[in-house]
């Protein structure tokens, strides 16, 4: 469809009618105009899966590992793919919209969203992005480029505003954005922060460079309820504000068109925007059928299974990786995460699978017939209590498993019952008139002792056991941020004692407040064991195996949206149950289960220590593939990871007085790292495999051309004893440059397979950004002519060869 044709279809609409496009018809959808044969496009959070419409434990989707996973793969093919099923689902769920990639940095290990963005850098953060949206439209489906800019941390993210040089944006934050528009990318979302003044939704950004300099010509789509004003958004090159119908814009926008504050034409040019992504994913007549295959889920579930193993960290191996089975008659399986595993990071982006491998179930899989493995959950991490489900759980009403969720009026009476999965309710249906939410269950406690139970969510709340009130409160709350009033809110705990296998019948009740939501949470933990006993056994079972697996992580309410963390020492007594662990067997294999950076204060003791990131629904399969040698863990790290927090250059999240500088510049990660002189507990790009590699040569022009790219032909070869894959990274640095500059930088990488004993040679093409800066005298690029260092190697701290390239 030309320009010419959606000019007609806009010229046939009321000014009511285009500002109605504009808005959110619901929380989800955008509106439709049957008039000219324009239906509504379905939009759905998506970075690791496609959730749909509704928050419904229900209607369960396919759950892919963590973005941080996906950075760390190194592997611009397989998230292409892996964008592909994300496109399958959408179109499963009838989405037309998938509200990803987010494309923030890992610019403080303190980052509380760590795991839904790819790493630290601008260059791999940008060309993993760009293989993900590739792979989603390439099915018709819409990604969006997220959190259009420097929405880098959680701490007061509504409202803070980030300070940052015209150079640091550029070549920094703007940069992985620059690369999804050059890579097609239909939505960019702005975020909710402001920069230099100026709330995301309103800022000259989306104008330049988006729309301007880059040629971006899909639509600029707020993030959810970020428009807070009309005029000055309205005037902005944003095109649609999200959710409606209720919006700054709608009524207002029409009111102030029409008193002359926002052009017309400036609406008609968000229309065509809009009408151009329709027209895009089938939303507008003539309509186009989507191009998505049919998948089988054995195809999906090998395709996960392989994204584990490809984006699992090899941190550290003494010779312990791969297990042989045929060694082992004992396995012993420690941690709760090995039995819990955390799949997925908490907030927005969260979906419900219901066909988890846990890593416990994973090597019992593999070892089955073969070895006995023996698990014991050590100590608890200190996470809070579950939500209720239906191992635990029956409906009072119907005996089935799951609860009872009802929705009274004022007076108490009944206006809507169901029998639900999951005592998790964020979205309840609402009749006319409710007042309360309500869920009810019969709980069937399998162990003696003092339990805890958990309501969760604002306003009034009470909870009753077998009618007695155990809680009744106001819980006003103190934050309009939306992922923890509708998804997150806080769980208040409170504690009983009951007698194992005497069922309890449990209610738990929220009434309903204005601007406070209705996501309604019931929980329960049962009776912790004694740390010290828990701990003994954890460490008697390790003594008598022949190896030894601990699976340790963070918890849900560590790394989540909405909060950054306040540290990276795992919760609990884990880091004590590693170490009594390895002091007990030298066959000790960690397992890391974290979206981002932890401390590792143990990392050395460890026989191996792998790190899984939230590895999706196929972790145990994917794991026990890595641990047993039927793959080779491909991943390296996306972000440098600190011996210490206090080791860490940049940390900052917390605004000051509003204002959050980013005064370190150019300079985070492992760029922060070179310049402080330290040294971290692991370099951005490391990661080792299962065999080892020399680097016999590198092959590279002696001069290039600004801005025209150059390739460097590395060879290396397999020095070990098993087939193996490698990833060649290739960085510059710029001795005694006129501008500041980091040590050196990341530039580019490719990888390579080879057998045992075999050479094998690969082109790492290096763009002409890699070389340029950005002038703020100038406000332009310029590329600094005269020597630069190139330098290849294995991580940004492992290098193997340099030479020097002059540019002309």
């Amino acid at each position: 469809m030309d320009d010419e044709t959606r000019d007609r279809l806009i010229g046939r609409l009321s000014l009511e009618q285009k500002v109605r496009l504009l808005t959110g018809a619901t929380t989800w959808r955008t509106a439709g105009e049957p008039g000219i044969g324009l239906r509504e496009m379905v939009t759905s959070d998506g970075p690791a899966g496609v959730r749909g419409e509704a928050w419904d434990e229900r209607r369960t989707s396919v759950l892919l590992p963590s973005a941080s996973a996906l950075g760390a793969m190194w592997d611009e093919g397989l998230v292409e793919h892996l964008g592909g099923l994300l496109a399958a689902e959408a179109a499963r769920k009838g989405v037309d919209v998938v509200l990803a990639p987010t494309l923030n940095l890992h610019r403080s290990p303190l980052g509380g969203r760590h795991f839904e963005c790819f790493s630290e850098d601008p260059e791999l953060t940008g060309r993993t992005g760009a293989a993900l949206i590739r792979g989603i439209q390439a099915l018709g489906v819409a990604a969006t480029a997220k959190h259009y800019v420097a929405n880098d941390s959680e701490t007061d993210r509504l409202t803070v505003d980030v300070r940052a040089s015209e150079r640091t944006l550029r070549e920094v934050y703007l940069a992985p954005f620059e690369t999804a528009v050059e890579a097609g990318v239909w939505l960019v979302m702005a975020g909710y922060n402001a920069v230099g003044g100026t709330t995301m939704t309103a800022s000259p950004l989306l104008a330049e460079p988006l729309k301007g300099e880059w040629g971006f010509d899909g639509v600029a789509v707020s993030d959810w309820a970020a428009v807070r004003t009309t005029e000055e958004t309205g005037r902005a090159a944003l095109d649609l504000a999200m959710p409606g119908p209720d919006s700054p814009w709608a009524a207002s926008l029409v009111r102030a068109v029409k008193d002359g504050l926002v052009a017309e034409e400036t609406v008609d040019q968000k229309v065509h925007r809009l009408l151009r992504l329709a027209h895009r994913v089938g939303a507008l007549e003539p309509r186009r059928p989507r191009r998505v295959p049919a998948t089988a889920t054995r195809d999906t579930r090998a395709l996960l299974r392989r994204a584990v193993s490809a984006g699992t960290v090899l941190l550290r191996n003494d010779d312990v990786l791969p297990l042989d089975p045929a060694e082992l008659s004992t396995v012993a399986v420690l941690g709760v995460h090995a039995a819990s595993p955390r799949v997925q990071g908490g907030g927005s982006a969260g979906v419900f699978c219901s066909d988890v491998v846990t890593p416990l179930a994973g090597v019992r899989a593999r070892l089955q017939g073969r070895a006995r493995v023996v698990y014991e959950p050590g100590p608890a991490p200190g996470a809070p209590p579950a939500a209720l489900d239906t191992d635990r759980c029956t409906d009072p009403e119907s005996g089935a498993p799951g609860v009872r969720l009802r929705v009274l009026d004022a007076e108490g009476r009944e206006l809507y019952a169901q029998r639900r999965l999951s005592g998790r309710q964020l979205e309840p249906d609402l009749p006319p008139g409710a007042r309360t939410v309500e869920i009810g269950a019969i709980l069937r406690p399998h162990q003696s002792g003092e339990w805890t139970f958990g309501v969760g969510g604002f306003g009034r709340m009470t909870l009753t056991i077998d009618a007695r009130t155990l809680l009744d409160g106001e819980f006003p709350g103190d934050t309009d941020d939306p992922a923890v009033v509708h998804v997150n809110p806080p769980v208040h705990t409170v504690r009983t004692v009951l007698t194992a296998e005497r069922p309890v019948h449990v209610v738990a009740r929220r009434e309903l407040v204005p601007g406070r939501g209705r996501a309604t949470v019931v929980a329960a933990a049962p009776p912790q064991p004694d740390p010290a006993a828990a701990l003994e056994d954890a460490v008697r079972a390790a003594r008598h195996a022949d190896a030894a697996i601990v699976v340790v992580g963070t918890t849900e309410h560590s790394e989540t949206e909405g909060y950054d963390r306040t540290g990276l020492v795992l919760g609990g007594r884990q880091d004590e149950l590693v170490r009594a662990v390895a002091a007990a067997n030298p066959r000790t294999v960690v397992v890391v289960n974290s979206g981002g950076p932890v401390e590792l204060p143990w990392h050395e003791e460890a026989g191996a220590v792998l790190l899984t990131w939230f590895p999706g629904q196929e972790a145990g399969t994917g794991l026990a593939d890595v641990l047993f040698g039927l793959a080779e863990p491909g991943g390296r790290l996306p972000t440098t990871w600190a011996a210490s927090l206090s080791d860490a250059p940049v940390t900052a999240t917390r605004p000051v007085d509003g204002r959050l500088d980013y005064a370190e510049g150019l300079h985070i990660g492992h760029r922060a790292w070179l310049r402080a002189g330290r040294e971290p507990a692991y370099w951005f790009g490391h990661g080792l495999g299962y065999t080892t590699w020399e680097y016999a040569a590198v092959h590279a022009p002696a001069h290039v051309t600004a801005g025209e790219p150059f390739t460097a032909r590395v060879t290396v070869r397999n020095t070990g004893s098993r087939a193996g894959r490698e990833v060649i990274q290739v960085y510059l640095a710029r001795p005694d440059s006129a501008v500041e500059r980091p040590e050196r930088w990341f530039a580019g990488y490719a990888t390579v397979r080879a057998e045992a004993g075999r050479t094998a040679s690969v082109e790492v093409v290096v763009g002409p950004r890699a070389l340029r800066h950005r002038s703020e005298a100038d406000h332009g690029w310029a590329t600094e002519p005269g020597p630069y260092r190139l330098i290849v190697g294995r991580s940004a701290g492992d290098t193997r060869w340099e030479g020097m390239v002059t540019v002309t």
